[in-house]
């Protein structure tokens, strides 16, 4: 009986060390390097175990988050009815798709910020009553410039479209950058990014057709 016993304590231990040699040291695993992806144009970056347990975007959110989603509903707004005008006033066809891929896009971001305002229980922003907000936002179009769109047709509503929207799409880079730098909802720096990606090709894309007028 006893050496039984020893047998099946050896076998224990060479169980117990072999499946110890399966796992990685303990230090190892505390001082494995964390790679970070970069914001819209900048590279990846290696962090420290410290470093990530601070910088990895939480499901919780801050004041940044909830500016940022509730600027970005008027910002957005803006944008749409901005679109809205291309079908009746615009000339050039590639002008009229870009105004329809804007909706597309910007329509469903709005009804998503919306509903995460609302499980946030956060204040969603009046359909009309911040639009005095308008001007302190970046690249938001001043009530002069937007009677001025809706006047023009033709050519002169292609090109002041392009320019306005132009510069409406890089503030709301301006924007998501700065949530990026001060936000912590995971959620919210994905919806940073995907407005970034998307709006960038868009204003590649009105550069071509502008050039092109």
């Amino acid at each position: 009986m006893r050496g039984a016993l020893v047998a099946v304590a050896a076998v224990l231990c060479l169980s117990a060390c072999s499946a110890g040699a399966d796992r990685p040291p303990a230090q190892a695993l505390q001082t494995a390097p964390i790679i970070a992806p970069g914001r819209p144009g900048e590279p990846a970056r290696t962090l420290s175990p410290g470093e990530a347990a601070t910088a990895v975007p939480s499901p919780t959110a801050n004041a940044a988050d909830v500016k940022y989603v509730q600027d970005m509903i008027v910002h957005h707004r803006q944008a749409l009815d901005m679109a809205s005008l291309a079908p009746t006033r615009a000339r050039n066809t590639k002008v009229k798709g870009l105004a329809a891929r804007i909706k597309d896009a910007q329509g469903p971001e709005i009804q998503y910020m919306i509903t995460w305002l609302r499980q946030q229980g956060q204040r969603v922003p009046d359909q009309h009553g911040d639009h005095a907000a308008m001007p302190a936002m970046p690249g938001m179009a001043t009530p002069e410039q937007m009677a001025a769109l809706k006047a023009a047709s033709g050519e002169d509503f292609d090109r002041l479209f392009l320019e306005l929207m132009t510069a409406h799409h890089r503030g709301a880079l301006t924007m998501s950058g700065q949530v990026l730098v001060d936000g912590s909802h995971i959620k919210i720096e994905e919806l940073a990014n995907e407005i970034s990606v998307g709006q960038t090709a868009e204003i590649n894309r009105m550069r071509e057709i502008l050039a092109g007028l």
